[in-house]
């Protein structure tokens, strides 16, 4: 496949909005909570990159947990003791860590996650200066809910950081960085993940609520363009037009890096989401979309659509699984073009088996 998702590399200090912080001093304990699709490239390129651009916080290897420990220790093995150190627990990480990162795949998980760090911090008696960097995905008002648990902590801090782009793009370390909180805090992470982790930060000021609420924005036009591009694919093959022009169309009117590899996924029929975006947290994200929709009377008929059509992706691809058809283990949520294509009479996942319109010259 053509590589659709390489940028230009930056120059030192691009793309960030705030001036150099002053140095921290004694070196910082990071920590790193959730090795998933996005988690594991995000601290993976935090681990490699301080060792060579921040020698102060490369004293120490980067603590990272993970509910699978067998990611944990794949990241070890990839990167060795000197950059990776596998936490036995998050009251570990919390004790350990001066600088706390999360991403994880529901608001459940990020709640649950955050109870268990600042019990810890509370049965102890740390006066450490910490900072709990939320880069996950979540409906605005658990940050205020996440942020009463943090502020019970003496000099423990939040900001809530989620990040633009798929696991491809976060392996590059091209990700869009959004920052909501404390403006000393956001300097200093700001400081340590431009350019290890993300390309740009985009600060939305102190409320908590604005980071989550804008990549929520994002997430809607991503989605809504997958949906788009879905019909679009659909419409092509029963119109006779073919699959091929359109994928030249896009590439031409919608070159932008996201769209395209989405595109290219679908006309290859490549819905495997081990190396994607997993179709579950589509759908969460869709439900988070809606809701936000409702609660400012903001209407997106398009993510209602989209929503629909990832439920109906997801049920046809677990009922091929329950019947022991080939199919790949996790659903790309680019496997939503299925919701469009059995609407018009198509197989879901391969359109080898669509009958084909000849068009009339």
């Amino acid at each position: 496949m053509t590589d659709h998702l390489a940028s230009p590399a930056l120059p030192a200090g691009a793309g960030l909005p705030y001036s150099r912080p002053a140095s921290p001093g004694l070196p910082r304990q990071i920590g790193f909570v959730g090795l998933g699709a996005m988690g594991y490239h995000m601290a993976h390129n935090l681990a490699a990159h301080k060792h060579t651009k921040h020698p102060s916080h490369a004293v120490h290897p980067l603590l990272v947990w993970n509910r699978n420990k067998d990611k944990s220790k794949a990241l070890f093995n990839q990167l060795g003791q000197d950059k990776i150190r596998v936490a036995d627990s998050l009251a570990e990480i919390a004790l350990e860590c001066d600088i706390i990162f999360t991403s994880l795949a529901t608001d459940e998980v990020v709640k649950w996650a955050f109870e268990q760090m600042t019990s810890a911090l509370k049965d102890s008696s740390s006066t450490k200066h910490r900072i709990f960097v939320e880069t996950s995905t979540i409906y605005p008002t658990l940050a205020g809910e996440l942020d009463q648990l943090v502020s019970a902590i003496p000099h423990a801090r939040l900001i809530t950081c989620p990040v633009i782009g798929p696991p491809a793009v976060a392996k590059k370390g091209q990700l869009v960085i959004m920052m909501s909180g404390d403006y000393r805090s956001k300097k200093e992470i700001a400081y340590l993940i431009v350019p290890a982790v993300g390309r740009k930060v985009i600060d939305l000021g102190e409320n908590l609520e604005k980071a989550p609420t804008c990549k929520l924005i994002g997430n809607s036009m991503i989605i809504s363009s997958l949906e788009i591009l879905g019909e679009a694919y659909t419409l092509g093959e029963k119109s006779g037009i073919g699959a091929d022009n359109v994928r030249r169309l896009v590439q031409e009117i919608f070159p932008a890096p996201g769209t395209l590899a989405y595109s290219e996924r679908m006309y290859e029929d490549n819905f495997d989401g081990s190396s994607g975006f997993a179709i579950d947290g589509g759908i969460k994200d869709a439900s988070h979309i809606r809701r936000l929709t409702a609660q400012h009377n903001a209407p997106m008929p398009c993510i209602d659509i989209a929503h629909q059509h990832l439920i109906t992706a997801r049920a046809l691809h677990l009922s091929l699984k329950s019947e022991g058809k080939e199919v790949v283990d996790t659903l790309d949520w680019s496997g939503i073009v299925a919701g469009s294509r059995v609407a018009a009479g198509l197989d879901a996942f391969d359109s080898a088996k669509h009958t084909r319109v000849v068009r009339e010259d």
